[in-house]
């Protein structure tokens, strides 16, 4: 699905940042839409894309390096306004005229600017902040035109610019939070520079997503795939808007949902929103298909490719489909290494999501959130109406328990974890729900963003009652986020991880210890397969 643009938006450019996507998302924070794109795209087609703004990203690569990302310096003559960080500091004054050098001392972290005269990205910020930096290399000397506008005890141009040409940078990190003043200085520049206006909104977005989808489809079918999980919820909610029962819903039931999943499913669709809703029920076939299954990855190809036998066995029953909508979002792109950023991001794991048709199968697609990061789908789901148990559920791998099970799947190990996992849910379900009666956010930094138990291939000695016990330890996993980018263990009560472990070693047959993860993204992943 083309992606269908505001009138206003700004274009950010790949150098392959670990912040790349945050800039993005910093922008939109604002109400202004933003979209990544390739760092070597030429001056023609940006000139068709037509963005307000341009934003360089960041880079790990020197600018002076065979293999360094480039760009087209023709873009500076385009009449569009320009900001760039760090390694977009660096090539838009090498571009320009300007040089580059390796200094001595390199800056990581915090540190000091001192700000040099005016600026129109500093205007209202004080003349002494606090920045984040991540640099080795910096601007030696600025290109013809450009003024320097902070300094720092070892980076003698922290920022830059040329008013007259409506260029701007810094050689710090606005888009990070220990940035004091980042917020101040993406305002300046969108709506003091660009003359921007802060109108993307939840409501606009529904409406220009509704209004794509419709023409998109006309007055042929789409079949979707729901798992119940937050993306193709709200997914199957914008498009059953759209275009009503043109839609239709399939549920594969795989058996290693969650306790209660099913219900719940056919419960807020089948009921509450009245969508046509096929319920798959594929238990034994996978099963079988797992049985003697150790390695995670083989586990995700085998369920994957299990989902699409299934899936389009109900597709091809179906008259008149033509289309496949899928809760494509963000991280999933990212994380599965594919390129329709514009990145270089490397393959860490396969995504269901992604998984190509089977040979002789196609349907054009519909992706409606793959510019979305996880915290702006559940605004939407708000926006749509969607139920708060469902837009403010965790999220869930399509695999399911099975990469939550270490080693080989079995009926034993599924009933363990399915009770364990439940009663973790529960207790910190509870726990969030204390927090928003004290804060009145969902999402305030003390609340768990994902958690869930784990069930590793292994046992422990333990003691019960008089008897000696070799049985299952659980691993408990709860983690703060908000885009599933990076992520913190929470930082949870001990009385809360008390009563979790006393209750899964009490109510769970097989169990006698628990443990907590406390181990952040990264270098983790939140997932343990």
């Amino acid at each position: 699905m083309q992606t269908s643009r505001p009138q206003q938006f700004v274009a950010v450019f790949d150098f392959g940042a670990q912040y790349g996507q945050l800039i993005a998302r910093r922008v939109r924070d604002l109400h202004v839409y933003s979209e990544i794109v390739p760092c070597d795209i030429s001056a023609e087609e940006i000139s068709r894309m037509a963005p307000s703004a341009i934003i360089l990203s960041g880079g790990p690569a020197s600018v002076y390096a065979d293999d360094a990302p480039d760009m087209d310096k023709r873009i500076f003559s385009l009449g569009i306004p320009v900001l760039g960080f760090c390694y977009g500091q660096q090539i838009m004054s090498v571009k320009l005229g300007g040089e580059v050098g390796h200094t001595e001392k390199g800056e990581y972290g915090p540190a000091t600017i001192t700000r040099q005269g005016t600026s129109r990205i500093l205007d209202g910020t004080p003349d002494t902040q606090t920045v984040w930096m991540s640099h080795r290399d910096a601007v030696a000397r600025v290109p013809e035109g450009f003024t320097v506008t902070s300094t720092t005890d070892v980076c003698p141009v922290a920022s830059m610019e040329d008013a007259s040409r409506n260029l701007y940078a810094t050689q710090f990190h606005p888009e990070v939070r220990h940035t004091a003043y980042g917020k101040s200085i993406l305002e300046n520049f969108l709506f003091g520079v660009c003359g921007l206006e802060p109108n993307w909104t939840m409501d606009n977005i529904i409406d220009e997503k509704v209004e794509a989808i419709r023409q998109q489809v006309g007055d042929s079918k789409v079949i979707l795939a729901l798992s119940g999980g937050v993306d193709s919820s709200v997914v199957a909610a914008l498009v059953h808007r759209a275009i009503g029962d043109q839609l239709t819903c399939v549920f594969v039931n795989h058996g290693m949902l969650r306790k209660g999943e099913p219900e719940m499913v056919e419960e807020v669709f089948r009921k509450q929103f009245n969508v046509p809703l096929v319920h798959v029920h594929a238990e034994e076939r996978y099963a079988k298909l797992l049985a003697g299954v150790t390695d995670p990855e083989q586990k995700r190809r085998r369920i994957g490719t299990q989902f699409w036998k299934e899936f389009f066995s109900v597709a091809q029953k179906l008259d008149g489909v033509k289309y496949l909508a899928q809760g494509t979002i963000y991280p999933d792109i990212i994380e599965s290494g594919a390129r329709k950023t514009g990145g270089k991001a490397s393959t860490i794991k396969s995504h269901h999501n992604l998984i190509p048709f089977p040979e002789g199968v196609h349907f054009d697609l519909i992706e409606p959130l793959d510019h979305f990061f996880k915290d702006e789908v559940r605004e939407l789901g708000v926006s749509l109406g969607l139920p708060a148990k469902m837009v403010y559920r965790q999220p869930f791998p399509g695999p399911g328990l099975a990469i939550r099970i270490i080693g080989e799947v079995t009926p034993e190990k599924l009933a363990i974890l399915k009770n364990a996992d439940a009663i973790v849910r529960e207790e910190l379900d509870a726990y969030n729900e204390r927090l928003f009666q004290e804060t009145g956010e969902r999402n305030s930094e003390h609340s768990c963003w994902q958690y869930f138990a784990v069930l590793p291939d292994i046992k422990s000695v333990g003691v019960m009652g008089d008897e000696r016990t070799y049985q299952r330890p659980v691993i408990v996993r709860a983690v703060e986020s908000s885009d599933a980018m990076t992520a913190d263990w929470a930082k949870l009560p001990y009385d809360v991880i008390g009563q979790i472990s006393s209750r899964i070693v009490d109510e769970v047959d097989g169990v006698n210890r628990v443990v907590y993860d406390v181990t952040p993204k990264p270098p983790a992943t939140i997932e343990w397969e």
